[in-house]
C-alpha cells in the first residue's frame, strides 16, 4: 500500500509536494511502522496500542484518497484500488485489535 501511495503522488502537481504528497506519504508509512514497532513491545495491550495507532493512519490515507478524487488530481480508477486496499487493512487491523486483551 505504502509503495502504491508513492506511485500515485509522483502525479501530484508540484505544488503539492509540501501538501497532499508529503501528509499521504507519511500517514501511509506510519501503518506498517506502527504494526512493526507494536510487533516489538512487551505485552499484547502495547501491542493493540500501536495497532490502533496505525489504524488511525490508515483512516487518514483514506480521507487523503477521498479527496484527491474529488480534486481529480489522479485517474479515479486508480485511487478507486487504492481505497479499496486501505479499507480492507482498516478491517484486518479491526479483527485482529477485536481478539486482543
Amino acid at each position: 500500500m505504502t509503495l502504491d501511495v508513492y506511485k500515485l503522488s509522483k502525479q501530484f502537481p508540484k505544488e503539492e509536494l509540501f501538501g497532499l504528497t508529503s501528509q499521504m506519504r507519511r500517514c501511509s508509512s506510519s501503518v506498517p511502522a506502527n504494526i512493526a514497532e507494536g510487533c516489538g513491545r512487551e505485552s499484547e495491550k502495547e501491542f493493540k496500542r500501536f495497532l490502533i495507532i496505525a489504524n488511525g493512519s490508515a483512516t487518514e490515507l483514506e480521507y487523503f484518497l477521498i479527496l484527491i478524487k474529488d480534486l481529480k488530481l489522479v485517474e479515479i480508477e486508480s485511487i478507486e484500488k487504492l481505497i479499496e486496499k486501505v479499507d480492507q487493512l482498516k478491517r484486518s487491523l479491526n479483527r485482529l485489535i477485536s481478539k486482543l486483551v
